[in-house]
């Protein structure tokens, strides 16, 4: 009991926040959304978007506010990554950091963002050096986009309402920086029965044309997606 009243008596001080990786698709490119950070320490070097988290707040709803105070993205699902904790990370304090991602659609709604609030899209292959331990934050967040990517199969969002399986494999090509197999690639994605085929095709890349697809509502999904299990 005493020890318990000594340990609430002189409660150690941390401050708590909250980092947003924001990954894009564009021209089958996938991006990372960065700024150039403001205060020092560390100041004008490309960082990404983060927070306080207050004390009349929780984690993700902190998460979401930093969102949207700093780059006007607003009801953006996002997945939380990790937690933070090493005592040196941030050379202005002693900051426990909890990262969250977020895969949106650059045409959609990241353009306005390099214009109203100063950020710019990298590709995830050429990325410049990043403050404190962001970098890492990003390596983690691509794991588990990749790892999520696996277990439900992506697009919403991010390819137009039709699309192609070329188109949708080029999105996975771009995610996991890997060549994926078109026949097996076709094989796997169909057997999922989340897709409808449409009686129209795309010709600009052959004669013989690629059908469309769209994905089924969710009230006709006869298959679990979350087994999509690419290799």
């Amino acid at each position: 009991m005493q020890n318990m009243q000594r340990i609430y008596q002189n409660p150690p001080t941390h401050l708590v926040a909250v980092d947003c990786i924001i990954f894009g698709y564009e021209q089958e490119d996938l991006k990372l959304l960065l700024f150039k950070r403001q205060l020092p320490p560390a100041q004008g070097e490309w960082s990404l978007i983060g927070g306080w988290v207050n004390e009349d707040c929780t984690v993700e709803q902190a998460n979401q506010h930093v969102l949207k105070t700093l780059t006007g993205l607003e009801g953006i699902p996002m997945e939380q990554v990790s937690i933070y904790s090493k005592p040196d990370r941030d050379p202005g304090g002693r900051v426990i950091s909890i990262s969250f991602y977020a895969l949106i659609n650059v045409q959609e709604k990241g353009k306005e963002l390099e214009k109203q609030f100063g950020a710019e899209w990298f590709s995830v292959k050429e990325l410049p050096n990043l403050i404190f331990d962001h970098n890492e934050m990003v390596a983690d967040a691509l794991r588990k986009l990749r790892f999520d990517g696996s277990k439900t199969l992506l697009g919403h969002g991010l390819l137009n309402e039709e699309f192609t399986l070329s188109q949708l494999r080029s999105l996975y090509n771009s995610i996991y920086d890997k060549e994926f197999d078109p026949g097996n690639f076709r094989k796997k994605i169909l057997s999922l029965k989340v897709l409808e085929r449409l009686n129209k095709k795309d010709f600009s890349e052959s004669k013989k044309g690629a059908f469309y697809y769209k994905y089924k509502p969710d009230n006709e999904i006869e298959y679990n997606e979350r087994i999509v299990n690419l290799k």
